[in-house]
């Protein structure tokens, strides 16, 4: 279970937070440009399966992102994961259906943000589908109770500045047990499942602004990092 929130107008670049919530035992790093073959994308890294949740391209500004979807059928034996897709939409765009078949993956919801454009495609371990969406702010999750976001949250988004007023949005409560929460920490069967990490994206072509951090709800400052293209 994830949170995505997009706005996009057309004065100014595309400005995305990313808030993933994770088993908090898996390991991961910090987003950098860890795919030889893709030198221009820059993303975290899942340390399990080596993909990640939120890649962008630096060079022509794509960022893509990937929501597990709720209560999704399991993936078959043998199906890619769905690390791989943010990977994928970063460098093909829209064209990423080309490049990997979905048929047998876990539910997920995948976001592609443009610099002129906001696409989603949900996949329910059916069908693929594929939504457009109009300028403004977007709030998107994993599904189920979590959509309840959305109505929690869009407006605060839409009237914050950014970087620091979303930022502040972010940190303002403590993780909580409860599905509408931006940062939140359920313990179920001796594990515990929370907010691990919440980056906020400035990409335009040829320059990408990161601020990131593992637990932003502490107060503490967030990391800051700036990708120029590759070479």
């Amino acid at each position: 279970m994830c949170t995505v929130v997009v706005r996009r107008s057309p004065d100014r670049p595309v400005q995305v937070l990313a808030v993933r919530d994770e088993l908090t035992t898996r390991a991961f790093e910090v987003p950098g440009r860890f795919w030889p073959d893709s030198p221009d994308v820059v993303g975290g890294r899942d340390s399990v399966a080596g993909g990640t949740w939120c890649a962008t391209d630096v060079g022509t500004g794509v960022t893509c992102l990937v929501l597990n979807r709720y209560h999704e059928r399991p993936a078959a034996p043998g199906a890619p994961s769905r690390g791989v897709l943010p990977l994928l939409g970063a460098v093909h765009g829209a064209g990423w259906t080309e490049h990997v078949q979905v048929a047998g993956m876990a539910g997920f919801l995948l976001v592609l943000a443009t610099p002129d454009r906001l696409t989603s495609w949900e996949f329910d371990g059916d069908r693929l589908t594929a939504t457009e969406h109009a300028q403004g702010t977007v709030v998107l999750t994993s599904g189920g109770p979590e959509d309840s976001k959305a109505g929690r949250w869009r407006a605060a988004f839409a009237e914050a500045s950014f970087p620091d007023g979303w930022r502040g949005l972010v940190g303002e409560h403590p993780p909580a047990d409860d599905p509408s929460a931006l940062v939140v920490r359920h313990e179920r069967d001796g594990q515990v499942y929370g907010t691990v990490f919440a980056e906020l994206v400035d990409a335009r072509p040829g320059r990408l602004h990161l601020e990131y951090s593992r637990a932003p709800w502490t107060g503490a400052a967030w990391d800051d990092a700036v990708f120029d293209p590759a070479g």
